[in-house]
């Protein structure tokens, strides 16, 4: 299993959130909708309360499972509005597991 952190700062307007949240959620149902996709990609979006900072956090199975993604429609166009919310400052970060509970 590959991570990936997305970080960034939502640089728009406060009232442009309820519509980026409402983007969020139709990328993941996408990536749940998609049958090559389904249970080999997780994500999660996550924002710190009272703040405009955001973390994604990606779950890739494998590297197959990320070529697919990428190769998706709905990836290109919901990373370029990722760029866009963030205000060109975007970082994807690798991540790896040192220890986790079971």
């Amino acid at each position: 299993m590959k991570r990936f952190l997305i970080t960034y700062t939502f640089r728009l307007d406060p009232e442009a959130e309820t519509a980026w949240h409402r983007r969020v959620g139709e990328f993941i149902a996408a990536i749940d909708g998609d049958p090559e996709l389904k249970g080999r990609i997780k994500y999660r979006c996550m924002k710190v309360k009272d703040s405009a900072s955001y973390y994604h956090l990606a779950e890739v199975a494998d590297d197959a499972a990320a070529k697919a993604l990428q190769e998706r429609a709905f990836f290109k166009s919901y990373t370029e509005e990722t760029k866009r919310v963030g205000g060109g400052a975007v970082t994807v970060s690798p991540i790896e597991t040192l220890a986790e509970t079971k």
